[in-house]
């Protein structure tokens, strides 16, 4: 969402926060699911005051849908992405990020959803104190990262110490919520996106996508056969299948963000034995070290 210029009255929320069965909490703050605002209504509210969150035009709609896309495929098994999450930080404020990053299931020390450890805001024609308030509010309620989009001017901040801090464009945004770290790059360009969904996809074990990767190293096999039997040569023919297979493998490692070291590389590009190689392909889709792949001890 883009806030616009805030209107009416300030306010403040009553009460303090309650546990599942109404019991009072050791912190005096609100629940993170106690309102001060209807959901789904066209307002949140920031230090008292209200701010109309209307819908977008283009400039901040196509980067938000880039920035969900994106976040959602990097996560881990056990953690969830959302939009616009309403999330009440203190007495005074109660307001969405474009995207953020939770733990799954219910928070047993408060009985509602887990605080946010990760939030996103584009910015676009929001005021740059508002975004500023919204990141102090977050983090001073226990959100451990809050990152801003600039699209227009190609530049992405991380709030840390009080102040924004640019990321460069070749850095990666990496957090233990992400099965990959995020290419800086793929939240503010589209191809780059495109790249960084394939390899989070990869990282994830995603079955369909390794379907793929296996038939990808079953042509490596194919073309193989075809230049041995155009040489007459068997042994041309176990080497080009060997090859085939070794490239694939290469390019699994690659996507996957696996470092191989030159020792590595040149074991996997010397291997002739194209049913190990099939096995480290089988290994390197789902695998989280590079020795979990090449050890021969690894079932």
């Amino acid at each position: 969402m883009d806030p616009k210029t805030p209107n009416n009255n300030g306010f403040t929320a009553p009460g303090h926060g309650t546990g599942p069965f109404g019991e009072p909490l050791d912190d005096p703050r609100p629940r993170v699911d106690q309102r001060l605002v209807e959901p789904e209504t066209a307002y949140e509210v920031v230090r008292g005051e209200r701010v109309q969150a209307s819908p977008s035009n283009p400039d901040h709609a196509d980067p938000h849908m880039q920035l969900d896309a994106v976040v959602f495929t990097h996560l881990r098994p056990g953690w969830r992405g959302a939009t616009d999450l309403l999330t009440r930080t203190d007495e005074r404020s109660d307001f969405a990020t474009d995207a953020s990053v939770r733990r799954e299931g219910i928070d047993p020390t408060t009985g509602a959803r887990y605080l946010e450890e990760v939030a996103f805001e584009v910015v676009n024609t929001q005021r740059a104190g508002d975004l500023t308030a919204k990141a102090q509010d977050l983090t001073a309620r226990g959100v451990r990262r809050v990152f801003g989009l600039w699209p227009r001017q190609k530049r992405i901040c991380e709030w840390r110490g009080g102040v924004w801090q640019v990321l460069p464009l070749a850095s990666v945004i990496d957090d233990e919520c992400f099965a990959r770290p995020i290419p800086v790059q793929a939240l503010l360009d589209a191809s780059a996106a495109d790249d960084a969904l394939a390899d989070a996809l990869l990282a994830r074990g995603n079955s369909r996508l390794a379907a793929v990767v296996a038939s990808a190293a079953h042509q490596g096999e194919a073309r193989g056969e075809v230049r041995g039997e155009v040489r007459g040569e068997a042994r041309g023919e176990a080497r080009g299948e060997a090859q085939g297979k070794a490239a694939a493998l290469l390019a699994v490692l690659q996507a996957r963000g696996l470092d191989v070291d030159e020792d590595a590389r040149q074991r996997i590009t010397s291997c002739a034995d194209s049913a190990l190689l099939s096995v480290w392909i089988t290994r390197a889709v789902t695998a989280t070290a590079l020795a979990d792949i090449l050890d021969a001890s690894t079932p």
